[in-house]
């Protein structure tokens, strides 16, 4: 595919990006930059949940893993939409409550600052290196098609990639962030749908066809209920799926932040419930797109790469199917990835000024203003370095060893907040920085040791479980007694 035709619809989409955020992120203070005044409607914030939930990785890899995985992720998506609810009716009211500028203060006011910059460091940790991850796929995309062509460095790819996101999120925040993930979301569901229609076309099948074909298919089988030690077996991917959702929706400032912004508690609840149906739709189709292009490299006896993650790309931007197909992958991958980046620097820009630096909301506070606009500059660096090291190791283990990270550092923060609001014990709070710690380590022996000595049993994203109930289990170990338990 011509990198010039890419460069023009990469520049034509930010332009549209940038208009947005302009008009969004006039006079913008604090409070609108934090929560979006609370002033947003529910199926606004639903519609861009679904652009925020959906990173690059998913766009590109999601199509690919039917091959070895079938349709198994969709259980996994089943148990989100579970724990959408379960977010919607148990963690929305209780932050709603206490009015909330991030969702770990609720850690402060259970437990007390130990615990507060405890939950705040691990998802700074967790979330700086999982959006660098994914924006570093993207940019080795973007390096490949356009960079590579006109002979560009990796490091202005990587400069460019940031800056962009930086612009259209600096002012603005989450008010911005609804709005332009908004159309983020839009780009991404018509990238897809347009991609099967031309796949679909160029094969000649009729709608019913094309569904008959794929349900025929071997690689479309969702279920899977024999063999417990199989990673795709039902209840793991159920589960960890429902956990997974309420670890990295419900306990993420980046997905909460938006939540919070509606208007009232039921807008929240109704945006989350949407999303999470719209999510198992969305995914649907990225599967069903994964099945047509196997099909067709089959019957074009085209050689399928040995990394799954390549195959959507090199077919949509190879010349295989009409020049439309590979300028639609193009917006809806940078739809994806810019979406879920900026969504992370916005997040980590209000965690690390209000829990880390301890600053308030207040639009009149010009000093609040000034440093959450260093620190958005400083994440915006951070993320940069993170994904030029990452491009300097080019290992994909170590991409590998991140996103599993994330089970391990969000495990400590459910067990938390589940110990906070199922129990009424009060803790000693200066050693719970340690049970965090020491929780994700043993879950790590466990994992490294487990098919040893669980006669095979391999464990999957449900390592985010143990983690929690280890936390929990440490948190009864440091209940302390009130003074009419002494009595």
């Amino acid at each position: 595919m011509n990198p010039i035709l890419i460069l023009i619809t990469i520049i034509s989409y930010f332009a549209v990006l940038f208009g947005i955020s302009y008009i969004t992120s006039r006079k913008a203070d604090n409070e609108s930059f934090f929560v979006g005044n609370r002033k947003s409607s529910w199926y606004i914030v639903a519609f861009a949940m679904i652009g925020s939930a959906i990173s690059g990785v998913t766009f590109v890899s999601v199509p690919g893993m039917v091959a070895v995985s079938n349709f198994a992720y969709l259980q996994m998506v089943v148990g989100f939409a579970v724990g959408q609810f379960i977010i919607a009716f148990l963690l929305i009211p209780l932050f709603y409550k206490m009015n909330l500028t991030s969702i770990y203060e609720y850690l402060e006011n259970r437990f007390g600052i130990a615990s507060y910059k405890t939950g705040a460091w691990f998802f700074f940790i967790s979330k700086m290196l999982g959006a660098a991850v994914r924006l570093f796929l993207v940019c080795a995309v973007l390096q490949f098609l356009v960079f590579e062509p006109f002979g560009l460095p990796f490091i202005l790819n990587v400069a460019v990639s940031i800056a962009l996101v930086w612009l259209y999120t600096y002012k603005g925040g989450v008010k911005t962030l609804i709005w332009t993930d908004s159309l983020k979301t839009l780009c991404l569901i018509v990238s897809v749908v347009m991609c099967i229609y031309y796949i679909a076309s160029d094969m000649d099948f009729s709608f019913g066809g094309m569904l008959s074909s794929i349900n025929d298919n071997k690689y479309s089988q969702i279920f899977f209920f024999d063999d417990i030690n199989d990673k795709r077996y039902f209840f793991k991917q159920f589960l960890a799926g429902v956990f997974t959702v309420i670890a990295m929706t419900g306990l993420d400032q980046d997905f909460m932040q938006k939540n919070l912004s509606c208007k009232n508690p039921k807008d929240s609840q109704k945006n989350l419930i949407v999303s999470g149906v719209l999510q198992i739709v969305i995914i649907l189709l990225f599967l069903m797109l994964g099945v047509l292009l196997y099909m067709f490299a089959a019957s074009n006896s085209i050689t399928i790469p040995e990394k799954s993650d390549e195959l959507f790309p090199m077919l949509a931007t190879g010349g295989y199917f009409p020049v439309v197909v590979g300028i639609l992958f193009i917006i809806g991958l940078i739809s994806a990835a810019y979406a879920a980046a900026g969504s992370a620097l916005t997040s980590l820009t209000t965690s690390f000024t209000v829990d880390i630096l301890g600053s308030t909301k207040k639009g009149s506070d010009s000093t609040t203003a000034n440093k959450r606009k260093k620190v958005h500059i400083a994440m915006a660096i951070v993320m940069g370095v993170v994904i030029i090291v990452i491009n300097l190791l080019n290992n994909t283990s170590v991409i590998n060893a991140v996103y599993v990270l994330a089970s391990y550092t969000y495990g400590p923060i459910l067990g938390m907040f589940a110990f906070g609001i199922f129990t009424k014990l009060t803790v000693k709070d200066k050693y719970i920085p340690l049970v965090a710690v020491l929780s994700p380590l043993l879950c790590l022996v466990i994992d490294l040791n487990s098919e040893k000595w669980l006669n095979g049993y391999s464990f999957s994203y449900e390592l985010l479980i143990m983690n929690a109930a280890f936390t929990f289990v440490g948190l009864l170990l440091l209940t302390k007694k009130t003074k009419t338990e002494k009595e």
